[in-house]
């Protein structure tokens, strides 16, 4: 049996992306229970020159819709990226989650040798779209995920492995 593009893409980012949802519900249910401001958790970083929390969740979001629009040959959407708070977070991977559930298999299955190109500043990246999937898009999806988790767990956000898994 094999396994098409959207199903190794859309569906799996939706569900991680509801993980994240759950996830930053239980943040903000810290944050109230111990009376602290979010944004102790909202900027918090790991190490001074990695990103904050906050950055975290936005390139996560970024990746998921980056990845499933290239594949299916439309427009990335633009996302501001303003958000502030935990609720704003969560705002905004409902939104990613609306735009990935949007589009349908017949628009990302059989791109595997699809080519797609990446641009940061002047230098261009060339990928084929599995590979671009599988050994980009996908691993920086769950880093930046695996960094806003850690950095609630490490702020005392009562998550553990189960809820960064849910239910796959």
């Amino acid at each position: 049996m094999t396994i098409s593009m959207y199903q190794a893409s859309v569906p799996r980012f939706v569900n991680i992306l509801g993980n994240l949802s759950n996830i930053l519900e239980k943040a903000q249910a810290h944050v109230e229970a111990k009376k602290i401001d979010g944004a102790t958790l909202t900027n918090y970083r790991l190490y001074p020159d990695m990103l904050p929390m906050i950055v975290q969740v936005q390139i996560a979001c970024d990746t998921a819709k980056g990845v499933v629009a290239r594949l299916a040959g439309i427009d990335i959407p633009v996302f501001e990226d303003n958000e502030k708070t935990l609720p704003e977070l969560k705002a905004r991977v409902a939104k990613t989650i609306a735009f990935i559930q949007a589009i349908t298999p017949a628009q990302v299955d059989g791109t595997e040798d699809k080519a797609i190109v990446t641009k940061r500043g002047d230098k261009e990246t060339h990928y084929k779209g599995m590979q671009f999937l599988l050994g980009h898009a996908t691993p920086n999806f769950y880093f930046h995920i695996s960094m806003a988790y850690a950095i609630l767990r490490h702020n005392g956000v009562e998550i553990g492995k189960r809820d960064f898994l849910g239910n796959p």
